[in-house]
């Protein structure tokens, strides 16, 4: 058991070392200057109010195990508007289609559209909790 715990911590050290540097230089595998399409621009305020209750679900469950049910950080980082403050919207949501090659972050792609995935950008940095209101 002990060994277990052991290399769990071990990982997730790993994983935050290595996601420290990638979100620290520009990822080769994200355009950070590229715009999101106009129909995802425009979609994600068109998402149901059912769909954005099931994508906030998605966050705090499936998100929050590897960043804390809190969005505090965990496995990967953090995920507060604070912490956020230098991160684009469209790099955001990028990384959620995408994820990180390299990390634990796992692309969303086959479960999210774009219009999704931008959303859920959108919320992050302005805070999960003023949706609910």
């Amino acid at each position: 058991m002990k060994n277990i715990t052991l290399l769990l911590a071990c990982c997730c050290f790993v994983a935050s070392l290595n996601f420290n540097s990638v979100m620290a230089a520009p990822s080769k595998y994200v355009n950070q200057t590229a715009e999101p399409t106009p129909s995802a621009k425009a979609s994600s305020a068109a998402l149901s109010k059912q769909r954005k209750n099931d994508l906030l679900h998605l966050v705090k469950q499936d998100c929050g195990s590897c960043h804390g049910m809190t969005l505090k950080g965990g496995l990967g980082p953090a995920l507060l508007p604070a912490d956020l403050v230098n991160k684009p919207e469209y790099f955001l949501t990028i990384t959620i289609l995408e994820g990180r090659p390299g990390t634990a972050m796992p692309p969303w792609k086959d479960i999210l559209s774009e219009q999704e995935a931008q959303w859920i950008a959108e919320q992050l940095l302005q805070g999960l909790d003023h949706e609910q209101n």
